[in-house]
This record gives structure tokens, C-alpha cells and sequence, in this order.
């Protein structure tokens, strides 16, 4: 039996079976072409819509939500759907704005659903030094009695940060990976905002996991780091098998 099955909906929303449970990476339901302008927020362009409507994902335990504060990671149709899950963990800021159903955590506190422990930990959503400018963002460890963990990055440029959460946690035997090299021309000179193609690559070495699933490649014109490149990454690192690439609608189970 598989320990995980992920299907990709579409940007940074994926399905994930674990543990008995259905949960549901930041919700982005949203038709396209769409644009989102919305201070102090950036100006984002929506270039493809969701392959599963809100409808054919349906009821989910819970919705692990990186940040709630910018549009590619949670949009209209998204905030919508919120109250289809369970519950919602997201960061404690974020849990403040939306309210009913959400609960706040912040790295490296864990919260139970069900039969999973769910422990929130950092994210760099750009450079060093960007934090208190880009606003708090988390990531996710999933763990399950019998089942290797599992990481979910969020919106993570930071290398570092995942050696960080290596040496507290462990290695990760299956991995999430948000991984379009998010950039901007106009916000910290282009930097990244989330792991690039070979980042992702280093990422995956540093986790040891045995499985990496990327998300949050396509669909919005702000990635720097399409499928082809990451797939080029992971070969030039020997790392070829690791990789779990799936076109939006696509299902895997490892």
C-alpha cells in the first residue's frame, strides 16, 4: 500500500491521503487567465485554472494553508471553499483574519488531527532579511503512527531553513515541495520567493527523502523554475528517481 497518494489540482493546491485522512494544500480555485491586485500585496497574473473544481475535491479533513495573505496561495474561490474542511491550520496571524475554523501555529508547535500530528515549521518566503516584509509563512511535518513523515514546504526559498528543519525533525522520507522558483521583477530584485530548480534539487538531497512531489510550478506567470527545468535539476544531481512529476490532475501514490 502506498503511504501517500497526492493528486495535483493546480498551482499550490494538492490532495494528500495520509493516515486515513484527506487534506488539502493552499486552496486556489479560481478560473483564469485572472489578474489580483491587491496592497501591499504584488500584482500577480493567474495564467491557468484549477484541473478539479472545489466540487470534485469535496469535503476534506483539513486545509494546511502556508499563508492566507497572498492571492497565488489563497484566492477568492479558495477562501470560499475554507469551510468545507474540518479545520484549517495556518499561520497565527492568518488564523486571526480568517476567523472560525482556523487555528494559528506557530514553527515548531503541532497540532492533532485525527490520527496525524501535524508540526508547523519556518518558512522563508524570500531572501534573508525579507520576513518582517513578505509576512509569516509556515511550513508542514505530517506524522503518522506506522508511516515515514512528511514535509510540506509552503511558500520556502531558503535552503537553510530546510536544514533547520532537518536537524530538529529528521529526514523526510516523502517530501511536497513548492517549487516554481516564485520571482519578481519588482520585489527584492528579482529574487526568489519560494526554491528554484536546482534549490529543490538540494532540498531533496539535504531531506533524504525517497519521494519528491513538486507543486506550485505553473499556473501563475510569476515562476521562474518550469517542470523541464527542475526535471534538469534533478538529473544533473543525480537524483533522477527522487523526483514524482505530475501534470495538474494527475494522481501518484508513494
Amino acid at each position: 500500500m502506498a503511504d501517500l497518494t497526492v493528486t495535483l489540482v493546480g498551482g499550490p493546491t494538492a490532495l494528500l491521503e495520509y493516515g486515513g485522512l484527506r487534506l488539502l494544500t493552499d486552496p486556489t480555485f479560481d478560473d483564469a487567465p485572472r489578474d489580483y491586485r491587491r496592497d501591499p500585496a504584488p500584482a500577480l497574473h493567474k495564467t491557468a485554472g484549477p484541473a478539479l473544481t472545489a466540487e470534485q475535491v469535496g469535503d476534506v479533513d483539513v486545509v494546511l494553508l502556508s499563508h492566507d495573505h497572498h492571492t497565488d496561495n489563497l484566492d477568492e474561490a479558495g477562501r470560499a471553499y475554507l469551510p468545507r474542511a474540518g479545520r484549517v491550520l495556518t499561520t497565527a496571524a492568518g488564523a486571526e483574519r480568517l476567523g472560525a475554523g482556523a487555528t494559528g501555529l506557530e514553527p515548531w508547535e503541532t497540532a492533532r488531527v485525527g490520527a496525524i500530528g501535524v508540526t508547523a515549521v519556518p518558512a522563508q518566503h524570500g531572501p534573508d532579511g525579507t520576513d518582517h516584509l513578505t509576512g509569516p509563512v509556515i511550513g508542514f511535518v505530517l506524522r503518522a503512527d506506522g508511516l515515514p513523515p512528511v514535509y510540506v514546504s509552503g511558500d520556502n526559498a531558503s535552503v537553510d531553513v530546510v536544514e533547520r528543519i532537518v536537524e530538529r525533525e529528521g529526514a523526510m522520507e516523502l517530501a511536497v515541495l513548492f517549487a516554481g522558483g516564485a520571482s519578481l521583477p519588482d520585489r527584492f530584485d528579482g529574487a526568489l520567493l519560494t526554491l528554484g530548480a536546482e534549490e529543490t534539487a538540494q532540498a531533496a538531497r539535504i531531506l533524504g527523502s525517497r519521494a519528491v512531489i513538486p507543486v506550485h510550478q505553473q499556473g501563475w506567470a510569476h515562476f521562474s523554475a518550469p517542470p523541464e527545468a527542475l526535471r534538469r535539476a534533478f538529473d544533473a544531481a543525480g537524483l533522477a528517481e527522487v523526483l514524482v512529476a505530475l501534470q495538474p490532475g494527475q494522481t501518484a501514490a508513494v
